[in-house]
């Protein structure tokens, strides 16, 4: 399997500079590659192939006195923000075709350089390396602190570096996981229990065994800091020093409440994949319940992002991971004797089935539904499932001198 592996950066001075400069003409060359192809659409000629673009925006520019400055960052970075217009408009069509699935993708649009999120990506030919020393040495960059917090479980093909809203910059390498070994750091299935889970807002989770995990409401938490910052931020002068100074406080307010929250979903996701070996959830509809009343609850809770930590674990670890229609009633039947009860009001946390007479705690007795639902009461499979491949953003592969056998420091 395919994973990224993010790690934290600390550049110089001049690496900052650098960076920005490698930032702005990655985003100069996208940006020309769109107007070159809405041109086209507009005149309506054929698309400029991804080889006269390149040599148009690229090649070509970089002797003109307008963009001559492109030959100071790597020419990969350029190469692969071409790549980058390719992608989006083949999703594009595909999604005007309906043959991509998922919510329908936009147009490609222009990129600014007050975009939250700045990206460049080194593949294999940009001869970028980590040195003996610890340090990923970049092309026309140089050789960039990094805080490693874990060891490599393989060479990476490539590496994308990320500069947040909140002004920090990133690392996330393409990394192929050993199959074998992702078995050995977890638990033979065989004698674990399946597990069904009811996602909420009471409780952020409440299994079927009768488990029942607080919601931490990071967002909630951190709500009074946030106004404050948010109101400093509204009360500074547009363009000035001082907004960029209240706008970075801002950032990195909601970077702590962002990165919290994603700490506790790969805890727990983990913890869920390590001790059962099948798990069976519900399959929310977020986005619609992000529009209701309830919609920051909704967001700070997170659901989607920690569905999709355990769907990837459980292939990840051999270990079976089921979604239950979304229409399924496991609110309203009975988990004892299957009869439908008919909805009920969110404020009704416990009921009496009126056929058995058994008194349910709402959620538990769905997390038992769920898991019902699902077939894992019955027909869980004990026999060891093999992750799949999943393939990573790009395909490059190489070696970059990375000692994946120790910790690096």
């Amino acid at each position: 399997m395919q994973l990224r592996y993010a790690f934290r950066l600390d550049p110089g001075p001049g690496q900052r500079v650098a960076l920005a400069r490698a930032f702005g003409c990655a985003r100069v060359v996208y940006n020309d590659a769109v107007a070159a192809r809405e041109r086209a659409r507009r005149e309506g000629a054929a698309f400029p192939s991804a080889g006269a673009l390149s040599k148009m925006l690229i090649t070509e520019a970089k002797q003109g006195p307008e963009r001559q400055w492109l030959s100071e960052v790597s020419a990969v970075v350029l190469q692969q923000a071409l790549r980058d217009v390719e992608r989006a408009y083949t999703n594009f069509f595909a999604s005007l075709k309906g043959a991509r699935q998922g919510s329908r993708v936009g147009a490609p649009r222009f990129k600014s350089k007050r975009d939250a999120r700045q990206a460049i990506r080194f593949t294999a030919n940009a001869r970028w390396k980590i040195t003996k020393a610890g340090r990923l040495l970049l092309p026309k960059i140089g050789e960039v602190k990094v805080r490693w917090s874990r060891t490599l479980p393989s060479v990476p093909s490539s590496v994308t570096v990320i500069r947040d809203a909140a002004g920090r910059f990133f690392a996330s390498f393409v990394v192929e996981t050993d199959p074998d070994a992702d078995l050995a750091r977890m638990p033979d299935a065989d004698g674990l229990p399946s597990v069904g889970i009811d996602l909420g807002l009471t409780h952020f989770a409440v299994l079927s065994d009768g488990t029942k995990i607080d919601n931490p409401r990071f967002l909630r938490r951190a709500e009074k800091k946030l106004k404050k910052a948010q109101r400093e931020l509204s009360r500074k002068q547009k363009r000035s020093k001082n907004r960029e100074k209240a706008r970075l406080k801002v950032a990195r307010a909601h970077a702590r409440v962002a990165d919290a929250r994603r700490e506790f979903h790969h805890q727990l996701s983990t913890q869920m994949i390590r001790e059962n070996q099948a798990v069976a959830v519900e399959d929310l509809a977020v986005k619609g319940l992000a529009r209701t009343r309830l919609g920051k609850s909704v967001h700070d809770a997170g659901w989607a992002q920690f569905l999709a930590m355990l769907e990837y674990k459980a292939q990840r670890y051999a270990r079976v991971f089921v979604k239950v229609g979304r229409f399924e009633p496991t609110s309203q039947v009975c988990s004892v004797c299957g009869v439908k009860d008919g909805p009920k009001p969110l404020h009704v946390r416990t009921w009496t089935c009126t056929h058995c007479g058994t008194v349910h705690d709402r959620d538990h007795n769905a997390a038992k539904n769920v898991k019902q639902a699902a077939g894992l009461a019955v027909t869980a499979c004990r026999a060891q499932v093999r992750p799949e491949l999943v393939p990573a953003q790009r395909e490059e592969a190489g070696s970059r001198g990375i000692l994946t056998g120790t910790r690096v420091a």
